[in-house]
């Protein structure tokens, strides 16, 4: 029996990939830049206190300028 307290895995992962999908689609210039950003933000292990913090984290491969210039 499958509870409904516990969401199927493979829908979880669907799920999040739309959303994913729809954020990027969403963004205009810059966007692949401005999208390693939200991913940095998940590595985040405490408050971020300045944008270009971001981009010392472990999900941002661009520099500084790239995020200045997003």
């Amino acid at each position: 029996m499958v509870s409904c307290l516990m969401p199927d895995p493979g829908e979880a992962f669907a799920q999040a990939s739309r959303f994913r999908k729809n954020l990027f689609d969403c963004l205009t210039m810059r966007r692949e830049e401005l999208f390693e950003l939200t991913d940095a933000l998940l590595c985040v292990g405490g408050p971020v206190t300045s944008p270009a913090n971001l981009t010392l984290e472990a999900g941002h491969r661009h520099g500084h300028g790239a995020m200045y210039e997003a």
